[in-house]
């Protein structure tokens, strides 16, 4: 087999593994823009005949999306920031700090609660949200999010710190810099790609979370992308082109975040890997 041809293997696979991940996605986006369920049955790739541009209008306006949208981006934003910020700290104090066996204790209960899966702390949870009284409020959902991205935002921001090298540290102590002043001025600019990684993973696990919002929030002006959608789906599931239109909503901020933030998220699962 000649070199050139061996070479090209890989990349024809990868090619080929693109357009069969992309191609489902293609169909929602053209089928968002079409009249009816007619044109999408006989057209299912070709382009719309007239381009519908009021399906995301209607969608948005009349099937309440606008507010499921609104209640998903803050959440997701919020709790993800907040996860990204305390995890950050807390790796701080485990790796940069000088409590070598209390840390490697507290390390090592925090990377506990990657072995407990999420659903198994349900019920657990609800009792907790009901008890605290803030069933059926925003706040039963931005808690749960937070503390359950803990884990492996610590590990992966840990791995990353011990890779800053020590001199900058104890030079930035020599110029008089405090622990608070350390962690904001030196370790946390020097973190960007890990935390930007972290914000990601915890992003995307908010937006798609289902079970939590569920059972936790039963008012429609409360509810989330996820379970809106389901409500959605129900009401408009002859309409084709309009629950297309639904998932593409749902889809889109996802891709947008992702196609910035790229190159930092392929530096924070890279860099900390490589010591000096």
């Amino acid at each position: 087999m000649p070199a050139a041809v061996k070479k090209s293997i890989p990349h024809v696979v990868m090619m080929a593994y693109v357009v069969v991940i992309l191609l489902p996605f293609l169909f929602v986006l053209l089928s968002s823009f079409k009249a009816n369920n007619t044109e999408i049955a006989t057209r299912p790739f070709g382009l719309p005949t007239v381009w519908e541009f009021g399906n995301y209008k209607e969608a948005w306006v009349k099937a309440n999306i606008n507010v499921y949208f609104f209640n998903s981006l803050y959440l997701s934003l919020s709790s993800a920031v907040v996860g990204v910020l305390l995890a950050a700290g807390t790796a701080f104090a485990l790796t940069r700090m000088k409590f070598v066996r209390a840390s490697g204790w507290i390390y090592q209960f925090v990377l506990i609660g990657m072995l407990i899966p999420g659903n198994v702390l349900f019920i657990a949870q609800y009792l907790l949200v009901r008890n605290l009284g803030i069933l059926n409020t925003h706040w039963s959902l931005f808690l749960p999010y937070t503390a359950g991205a803990l884990p492996l935002s610590v590990l992966l921001i840990s791995a990353f710190m011990r890779s800053i090298p020590n001199e900058l540290e104890e030079a930035a102590i020599v110029d008089g810099l405090s622990a608070p002043g350390l962690f904001f001025r030196i370790v946390l600019p020097l973190t960007v790609p890990a935390l930007v990684t972290v914000f990601i993973v915890n992003f995307l696990g908010n937006w798609n979370e289902y079970l939590l919002a569920n059972f936790f929030l039963s008012k429609d002006s409360l509810r989330t992308l996820p379970t809106g959608m389901v409500g959605f789906r129900d009401a408009f599931q002859t309409n084709y082109a309009l629950v297309c239109t639904g998932i593409v909503f749902s889809v889109v901020p996802v891709l947008v975040i992702y196609a910035f933030l790229q190159k930092k998220i392929i530096e924070g699962l890279t860099a900390g890997s490589v010591k000096g």
